[in-house]
């Protein structure tokens, strides 16, 4: 009897002890899979090419994680509907999450479909990712490349940051994080390389690299440093929140990798911009050098001779707009306005050339009408506080109830603030109670000076040091929306979102960046996508998906040979990592620039395989003795 019970219970504590064993769901795709164990965590990401399991096993893996104001959630424990595909996780707390998880030939995608608490969760991140990968780590793209495999995260909407919340502002961290030796320091600043991308969606590690992806309940307000402020509103945003939030993970041969993001594109229907009937980032013009050419309506014709003698299909208007946020066309380059501009696309496109205008995204000059005479109340802020007495229209100062927004002045290059209907510039800020905007010059930039009664609000507005207002999201969107309508009527077929940086005024980071390009990408005819050049100074994971490359100007400080030489041969390590298009910015033809200038530019551009912009007008094109064997050089090259 004993020795029956002893059978008994230890049958029963084996069967206890696996119940207890946990779990694990597996994902595949045509080349990888990818384990799931009861807890939650990633077990194994296998190539099926060979069987390596390229998972690093020394550090966790979580699928998903939850921030709340406390601390970072893991998962505790998960289980797997496999007729719903989907994941039920549960975190410390009591919150609990599922995720939707679809299997396809080229990835695996993964959407939070519910989550148990949105007020509670400040954020949720997928990863990271650990890898036992480092050989080449594209941290823009959110690709890592070892011997003959690759290894990607793929953000499948634009609220879904590549990264990892480094930063309140979601601003990824803007360094050359292979410059240093410590992978963990994602501070910028003293000692860093200054460089115009970011860390993102992957990024190395002492173990190998990572991959991560998150994104933000914006349903609060919230205020935050960012613009260099250490006192930033950062308003609620209506996108669904993290509900929603979704990524794709594949793998897959080396060879196919660029493919096999095409692939993603197409199925998830992100963005997938065409030159001439091939996807963008594989297309040979996509690196294509371009002239920069200050053309009028006058002047079309001479200005397309010349783009033909230099052997080039792109002509580019580097500052055609009378003012940035209306983009009005300046009347004495096009006083046909738009149908002028749309005249000479047409005469371009029907001898094999293509234009392009150079915008700076949501900057705004003051003399648009966004600003004067009645400013629009969606100008970005820094923040807002009230009048605490009655203002009269000749007051010199103002009384303010918080002096916060208003005295930072590290990034305050307008001193301009907003009430009611009129702009108020001012130069200083009391150091004590009663708190007063000082020597105030009312009726600024246009508006009407006037009257404004006690606790009507005062908002300081964001700027930029180009001496510019900037965009809120609504905004944003109508200006991206009316510059695609200028795409489509004039039919334009490049452009370089200089400046996308200003869309971090909204509060939002990368995001702010990612919504502006994206909502004029989506607004564009399917004449435009179909043949569509698209650059920036600046990079972002999701904003990979809409550029046709990174390119950058006004290099004017040295030389021809001298001007950002090594920030240009630097890039090109980038862009390879990155799987982008090489380009080497801009150059700019002077009246003294040589043939062998030339030549060494030309000489670069073939090594690296890499576009240029080349910079003239026909004043200086006229002086340069040498100009015609300078195009002469550029159509043989």
């Amino acid at each position: 009897m004993k020795y029956t019970l002893v059978i008994l219970s230890s049958a029963f504590l084996l069967l206890q002890a696996c119940n207890r064993r946990p779990l694990e769901a597996s994902f595949s795709t045509a080349t990888l899979e990818m384990g799931v164990d009861g807890r939650g965590f990633i077990t194994h990401l296998t190539s099926l090419q060979d069987g390596t399991d390229w998972l690093a096993k020394d550090t966790v893996a979580p699928l998903l994680s939850l921030q709340t104001k406390e601390e970072v959630l893991l998962p505790e424990s998960l289980a797997y509907d496999p007729e719903r595909r989907l994941l039920s996780l549960s975190f410390p707390d009591g919150l609990s999450a599922e995720v939707k998880v679809e299997e396809k030939g080229s990835h695996l995608s993964f959407e939070l479909a519910a989550l148990s608490d949105t007020g509670q969760v400040e954020l949720i991140i997928w990863g990271p990712y650990p890898l036992a990968m480092d050989e080449v780590i594209g941290e823009t793209v959110g690709v890592v490349q070892e011997g003959d495999y690759s290894i990607g995260i793929q953000a499948l909407n634009p609220k879904t940051l590549g990264g990892y919340p480094w930063n309140e502002n979601d601003c990824m961290p803007q360094i050359d994080i292979f410059n240093q030796d410590d992978y963990s320091d994602l501070k910028e600043g003293e000692g860093k390389r200054y460089v115009l991308y970011r860390v993102e969606a992957a990024k190395p590690t002492a173990y190998g690299s990572s991959l991560q992806a998150y994104c933000r309940n914006r349903n609060q307000e919230r205020v935050i440093e960012n613009w260099e402020h250490a006192h930033y509103t950062a308003p609620a945003f209506a996108d669904g929140g993290v509900l929603g939030s979704r990524i794709a993970l594949f793998g897959c041969p080396r060879e196919a990798t660029l493919a096999t993001i095409g692939q993603i594109e197409q199925a998830e229907l992100l963005p997938h911009p065409m030159i001439d009937g091939q996807w963008g980032k594989t297309a040979r013009p996509a690196s294509a050098a371009y002239l920069i050419l200050p053309f009028t309506e006058a002047n079309i014709e001479q200005a397309l001779a010349v783009t033909r003698r230099a052997g080039l299909r792109y002509l580019y208007h580097p500052g055609p707009f009378k003012n940035w946020g209306h983009f009005e066309l300046d009347e004495k380059a096009f006083p046909s306005g738009w149908d002028g501009l749309k005249r000479g696309a047409q005469i371009a496109r029907d001898s094999g050339i293509f234009l392009g205008v150079h915008t700076l995204s949501n900057f705004i000059t003051t003399d648009d009408p966004y600003v004067t005479p009645v400013p629009d109340p969606r100008l970005a802020a820094v923040g807002a506080s009230a009048l605490t007495e009655a203002l009269p229209a000749n007051a010199s100062e103002i009384p303010v109830a918080s002096p916060v927004f208003f005295n930072q002045f590290a990034n305050n290059n307008l001193k301009t603030v907003q009430v009611g209907q009129e702009l108020i510039r001012y130069s200083g800020v009391t150091e004590q109670e009663p708190w007063l905007l000082t020597d105030c010059q009312r009726g600024a930039f246009g508006t009407t000076a006037a009257a404004h009664a006690p606790g009507e609000v005062i908002r300081k507005l964001a700027d930029h040091g180009y001496k510019v207002f900037l965009a809120n999201p609504a905004l944003g969107k109508e200006m991206a929306e009316k510059l695609a309508e200028l795409f489509n009527y004039c039919g334009l077929h490049q452009i370089s979102f200089d400046g996308i940086e200003g869309n971090r005024a909204t509060a939002m980071g990368n995001y702010g960046e990612i919504l502006y390009a994206n909502w004029w990408y989506a607004a564009l005819s399917e004449d435009v996508q179909s043949h569509l050049i698209i650059d920036a100074s600046r990079t972002s994971h999701f904003f990979w998906h809409i550029y046709s490359r990174m390119n950058w100007g006004e290099p004017w400080y040295a030389g021809f040979r001298e001007s950002q030489t090594e920030y240009r041969m630097a890039n090109q390590a980038y862009f390879r990592r990155n799987l982008m298009p090489g380009m080497l910015g801009w150059f700019q033809l002077g009246e003294s620039t040589s043939l062998q200038d030339v030549e060494w530019m030309l000489a670069r551009s073939a090594g690296y395989d890499a576009g240029y912009g080349f910079v003239m007008n026909l004043e200086t094109l006229e002086k340069n003795h040498r100009s015609e064997a300078i195009l002469a050089k550029l159509e043989q090259w």
